[in-house]
This record gives structure tokens, sequence and C-alpha cells, in this order.
């Protein structure tokens, strides 16, 4: 077996899955960027089985683990796996032919990546969403620059040291981004241990 678990997983996707309730379609398809273990996607296909769950991460180890979780918790409406680097520009061909999105969910990918992942991921996101649907976010942020916690400017010195182009966002900077791109913000959640759920509504036609 190559099942991996993540304790932060199993702390925050009960949490996630709580604001999930009320920004997700009653029917439709819902990416997954990042899944990393699976263990979210899991989870989320468990609770929202109204809706079809397409996980993606570059990994192939994080694949391989997905798949495990997936064959043991026999879901009938989670797709398998599929290869998807949000950095890369081109990723919306990763998906399968002729899928159709209602939301995308990307759980602690902005700050453990290169900022273009963030870039991608809402450039991507632009191009595949229909108006009104969310786009969903997790993680820590800056708020006007500053950490909203002392573990959090640790956590954020520690990804810097492990790797220059990681580290913890300004959430300014990425709602300029999304806003540039045909999204606003439509609320931010705080979160356990100083992360926020951040919510985009897909709504013009991007403008880069």
């Amino acid at each position: 077996m190559n099942k991996q678990h993540s304790p932060a997983a199993l702390r925050n996707r009960t949490p996630i899955a709580q604001i999930l309730e009320d920004i997700l379609p009653e029917s439709g398809s819902v990416l997954e960027v990042a899944s990393g273990s699976g263990e979210h996607v899991t989870h989320f296909a468990r609770h929202f089985p109204q809706l079809t769950w397409l996980p993606s991460d570059p990994s192939a180890e994080a694949r391989s683990s997905i798949t495990d979780h997936l064959q043991e918790s026999d879901l009938s409406n989670c797709l398998p796996p599929v290869k998807l680097d949000a950095s890369d520009p081109k990723w919306p061909a990763s998906l399968p032919r002729g899928t159709e999105l209602h939301a995308i969910v990307c759980i602690n990918m902005i700050h453990i990546a290169p900022w273009q992942a963030c870039l991608g991921l809402l450039d991507g996101a632009a191009e595949l969403l229909p108006a009104e649907a969310p786009l969903y976010l997790y993680g820590p942020y800056r708020r006007a620059g500053d950490h909203t916690s002392e573990s959090n400017a640790a956590f954020d010195a520690q990804l810097r040291q492990r790797n220059s182009e990681w580290g913890v966002r300004n959430l300014e900077t990425v709602c300029e981004e999304a806003q540039d791109r045909g999204f606003r913000l439509d609320k931010t959640v705080e979160m356990p241990a100083n992360n926020l759920s951040v919510i985009f509504r897909r709504t013009a036609a991007a403008q880069r």
C-alpha cells in the first residue's frame, strides 16, 4: 500500500467540509488541485455524494496514495487522480476531455509552491469555471503584509529556508491577482490553527 497520512488533513478536513457545505453547488464536478495524500478528497467525496470529485497532484507518489485511499473507501463519485502542475500554464489540458467544472478546491498549496503555481491556479480557474462558480483556497496568509500569528511567522521562515520560492503569501496580493482574472472575493473565514478559508466567485472574463 502507498497510502500517505497527513495529521493536518485529519484535523482540518471537517472544518473545511463545513465551509464547503455553504458554497458548493448541489450537483456537478469539483476539481481538487494539489490533493496530496488524498485524505481530503476522500472525505469530501463521502460527505458530498451528489458531487463528482476529480483529485489531482503533480507528484506520482501523491497520486499513488490518492488511488489507494479511494480504493479502500470504495467511492463511486471520485474519479482517478490526474497529473496536474498548477504552475504549468497549460494545465487545464491535463483534465479528462470533456470535463466541465462547477467548483475548484485547493488546500495548503499556495505557500508550499512557487508563486507561479498560485498565478497558474488562478489562470486555469478563470479559464475553466463558469460564472458564479466558487474557487476555494485554504491555508495561512499574511494580512496587510503582517503575519497573523507568531507560529505562522515561524512557519514562513521554515518554508523559505527549505525553498526560497515558497512562503506564506499576502492575502491582498492574492485577491488582486484573482480580481485581475475575473474573480471577486466572496468571503474569508478564520479557521483553526491560524488558517483562512478564502472563497472567490467567478464573475467577468479574465483581463489577462
